[in-house]
């Protein structure tokens, strides 16, 4: 009777602590007197995330459709090095929610670090109208014109302004609008790939409307209605206001961070060069040595749950290129289209505009993927894992920069024709931009199938405790890969003189650059085929799997073999009362 009251005790006492741990609740979460009840307080939560992550998107979208014909016509910069701002700026804004998610833990706090980063968001929104200003075509008296910035001074304040609203939309993604804000702890695989489909359809249609709305207003109608961009920033800096004094900003678990994962993976290299240097090592995994019991620095807990998200490195390593080829759409697709004939019926479309077929795609296909979806998961006897659906990704995005070679071959055949673009004249192809419609609709399908399916296994392949880390992991090889394409461009450019990345395409083979580009993406397609079975069993507990591995529950599991083997021996007929005592 004693030792089943202290089993029961020690077990009660292990699952209240495990539930304390794996809470993680909301500030502000608990109900006192004149607060709203539960059910409102989490729509109104959810509606204010929703609105926030809108406006932030809004203004990213708007800042990036039209950057390329900003920096060539007005800065004077050319076609390869507008492509390479574009994609720097976009792999900055990528990594900068892990900075901030770093920074708001361990050094300055959520609250202040909203507050900053609201700041830097509104401020380098700000300045970007100000370097894009005419002052030339303003007047005073009707003889003195208005001083212009110096091209050096009009760069300094670009780039700063850049920064700032890159750092600004990095602190608003990893605090105002985590993924972890919107409650997925418990939903299984079917519904995790439905949120991440239909949250991508929605950040896609803001992004269409943007692309057609906005970049129209830029090129063709008011230059100057980029103020329009702030004042989204100023209304998301209200909602966001809103949510702290309301207390609605999420606090995620802190049982795991970045440099904790950064730390177990050093010390366990560092420990496996020194035995193996003087000892002889006997652990499965290389990780192990990173343990307190194998001479690392770290407890089990953090070197388990560092080894279930060491498992999805070759995913995150495959994605690298992928991302390269979809940062083609904002910087080599955009050249082609800003080099084609622009002329419809009479009007001249936005160049941006053409992004929208590349969105209208993975609009399409996110209702009759989930058809799909609901199909495959209803069936429980066998497992059903979007790995198929990042390969047949892969393979789409490889063939629209196929495609983009051959579209870039057949648009020098057509005469030139004098073009205008923001009040400047250019000399483009007189073919039509429509005929590069194939390629933007191949990599519209390959972000339908791959960024769900990748969000899903980064999400459920690992204990609930490290899907913040894992998506931060996603994100920094995201950001790699728009680096990566940024640095395509500028070895290309340098090492063939210009003549794989020109500044005027008619004069260059950027086709060369994209079957390039293609064939690389090609064996990529094909590496990751070879080890995609490695995360097709998407019914697997990791949380149970990885609480298995802890002190306690191994204490747990140790009380009950004993109790097991001595009703073995109470019971056994074959042992003599001589053996049993």
């Amino acid at each position: 009777m004693p030792d089943a009251d202290r089993r029961d005790m020690l077990e009660k006492g292990f699952s209240n602590h495990m539930a304390d741990k794996e809470q993680g609740p909301l500030l502000g979460r608990s109900n006192p007197a004149g607060k709203l009840p539960q059910p409102e307080k989490k729509f109104q939560e959810a509606v204010c995330v929703l609105l926030v992550e809108l406006c932030e998107r809004f203004t990213f979208f708007g800042i990036v459709c039209n950057m390329i014909l900003f920096c060539t016509v007005k800065l004077g910069y050319s076609s390869y090095q507008a492509a390479i701002v574009n994609m720097c700026f976009v792999g900055t804004s990528t990594l900068t929610p892990v900075l901030a998610g770093w920074l708001a833990e361990y050094l300055v706090g959520r609250i202040k670090l909203v507050c900053i980063c609201m700041f830097l968001h509104f401020l380098g929104t700000a300045l970007l109208p100000v370097v894009s200003f005419p002052f030339e075509d303003v007047y005073i008296n009707r003889r003195h014109v208005l001083h212009a910035l110096p091209k050096r001074e009009q760069k300094i304040v670009f780039y700063f302004a850049l920064l700032t609203a890159s750092l600004g939309i990095g602190g608003i993604r990893a605090i105002v609008c985590p993924l972890s804000a919107y409650s997925l702890e418990d939903c299984g695989p079917k519904e995790l790939l439905s949120f991440f489909n239909w949250f991508h359809w929605l950040v896609n249609l803001n992004s269409a409307v943007v692309f057609v709305s906005i970049s129209y207003i830029q090129q063709s109608v008011a230059r100057n209605l980029g103020f329009l961009i702030p004042f989204v920033s100023g209304l998301m800096a209200m909602i966001t206001i809103h949510m702290i004094r309301g207390e609605m900003i999420y606090k995620p678990k802190t049982d795991s961070s970045l440099l904790t994962t950064f730390g177990v993976i050093a010390s366990a290299l560092k420990t496996r060069c020194v035995r193996y240097r003087y000892f002889s090592t006997g652990v499965s995994n290389w990780l192990d040595h990173a343990k307190e019991n194998h001479g690392g620095q770290y407890s089990e807990t953090q070197v388990e749950g560092t080894k279930s998200l060491a498992r999805l490195f070759p995913l995150f390593t495959f994605q690298i290129l992928y991302r390269t080829c979809i940062m083609q759409i904002p910087s080599g697709y955009y050249l082609q289209t800003m080099n084609s004939n622009l002329h419809f019926s009479g009007f001249v479309l936005p160049v941006a505009a053409m992004n929208v077929i590349s969105i209208v795609p993975l609009l399409i296909l996110v209702p009759i993927l989930e058809c799909i979806n609901s199909w495959l998961f209803s069936s429980k006897d066998t497992g059903h894992s979007p790995t198929i659906y990042i390969v047949v990704g892969h393979l789409s995005a490889a063939l629209s920069v196929m495609v983009a070679g051959f579209s870039e071959i057949h648009r020098k055949h057509f005469p030139q024709v004098e073009q205008t673009l923001s009040e400047e004249v250019l000399l483009v192809s007189s073919m039509p931009c429509f005929h590069l419609a194939p390629q933007y609709i191949l990599l519209g399908v390959a972000e339908a199938l791959v960024t769900p399916s990748c969000s899903l296994l980064s999400f459920r392949l690992v204990p609930e405790r490290m899907r913040g880390i894992s998506m931060h992991f996603l994100a920094l090889f995201n950001g790699a890969g728009c680096f990566m394409g940024a640095f395509f461009v500028q070895t290309a450019h340098a090492g063939t003189q210009g003549n794989w990345f020109p500044h005027l395409l008619h004069e260059g083979k950027l086709e060369r650059f994209f079957f390039f580009l293609a064939s690389l993406m090609m064996v990529n397609t094909l590496g990751f085929w070879t080890i995609a079975h490695r995360y097709n069993n998407l019914h697997q507990d990791c949380s149970n799997e990885f609480r298995g591995s802890l002190p306690g529950e191994k204490l747990l599991k140790h009380e009950k073999v004993i109790k097991h083997y001595n009703a073995v021996l109470e019971s056994s007929p074959i042992l003599s009362p001589m053996e049993k005592t």
